[in-house]
C-alpha cells in the first residue's frame, strides 16, 4: 500500500474515531433521565421526553461516525505479519456486526420503547398491567441487542488492538488502551445481560469512554505529527 495512503487513512480514522466518540457522548447527555431498572420510574420519564427519538437517532449517527473510524484504520494499519492482518479483518467484520446491532437497537429503544411507555402512561386502568408487561418484554429486548452489540463492539477493538500494536508507526501504548476500553465493552455486554442498566453498567461506560478519548486523542496526535514531519521532507526534497 502507498505510505502517502497509509498516512492519510490514520488522520482521517482518528479524526472520525475522535468525533464520534465525543459527538455521542454530548448527545447522550440529552437522554432521558431516572433510575433505568425502577420501571414504573423511568417507563414515565421516557414516555413523558419530547427529544427522545432525536436523540436517538443522534447516537445511531454519532455511533457510525466512530465505527466509519474503526473501519477506516483497517486500511491505516501499517502491519507486516499474518496474524495481524486476520486481526484487523476479523476486526472490520466485527466492526460491521457492531454497527447492524446497534441500529436494531436504536429501532428498538428509540422507536418501539417510546410508544410502548406512552401507550402504557395512556392507557385506561384496565389495560395498563398488559401495557406495563409489553413494555418490559420489549425492555428486555434492548437488553439482549445492547449486550452483543457491547460484545462485538469490544471485539473490534481488542482485535484492532492486536493488529496496531504489531504496526510500525503507532506507539504500543496505543493498542493497549485501545485493548482495555475493548474489554470494558466486554464486561459491559456481560452486564448488561444479566442485570440490565445497573450502577455497575453505568460505571463501565463512563470507564470506556474515558479508555476510548484517550487513545483516541493519542492516536489523532500521532497521526498529524506523521503528517507533518512528512510535509517537511517533501518541502525539504526529502521524500
Amino acid at each position: 500500500m502507498n505510505p502517502d495512503n497509509d498516512r492519510t487513512s490514520l488522520r482521517l480514522s482518528a479524526t472520525l474515531l475522535l468525533a464520534g466518540q465525543i459527538l455521542y457522548i454530548l448527545v447522550t447527555q440529552l437522554h432521558a433521565d431516572g433510575p433505568a431498572n425502577n420501571h414504573p420510574v423511568v417507563f414515565a420519564e421516557y414516555a413523558g421526553s419530547e427529544i427522545w427519538t432525536a436523540v436517538h437517532l443522534g447516537q445511531f449517527l454519532c455511533m457510525a461516525i466512530l465505527l466509519a473510524g474503526v473501519l477506516s484504520l483497517y486500511f491505516a494499519l501499517d502491519v507486516r505479519t499474518a496474524t495481524a492482518r486476520m486481526a484487523g479483518r476479523f476486526g472490520a467484520a466485527s466492526a460491521v456486526v457492531a454497527l447492524a446491532l446497534y441500529g436494531a437497537l436504536q429501532s428498538v429503544d428509540g422507536v418501539a420503547n417510546k410508544q410502548a411507555d406512552v401507550a402504557w402512561v395512556t392507557a385506561a386502568d384496565v389495560e395498563k398491567t398488559a401495557r406495563f408487561a409489553s413494555a418490559e418484554a420489549i425492555r428486555w429486548i434492548e437488553w439482549g441487542l445492547r449486550s452483543y452489540h457491547d460484545v462485538a463492539l469490544g471485539l473490534a477493538l481488542i482485535l484492532f488492538a492486536v493488529a496496531v500494536a504489531q504496526s510500525a508507526s503507532i506507539p504500543r501504548p496505543i493498542a493497549y488502551l485501545m485493548g482495555l476500553s475493548g474489554l470494558t465493552y466486554l464486561v459491559q455486554g456481560w452486564v448488561v445481560g444479566s442485570q440490565g442498566f445497573s450502577q455497575t453498567e453505568s460505571i463501565l461506560i463512563v470507564l470506556a469512554w474515558v479508555l476510548s478519548v484517550a487513545w483516541m486523542i493519542w492516536l489523532l496526535v500521532v497521526a498529524r505529527r506523521i503528517f507533518t514531519v512528512n510535509d517537511q521532507r517533501t518541502i525539504f526534497g526529502q521524500k
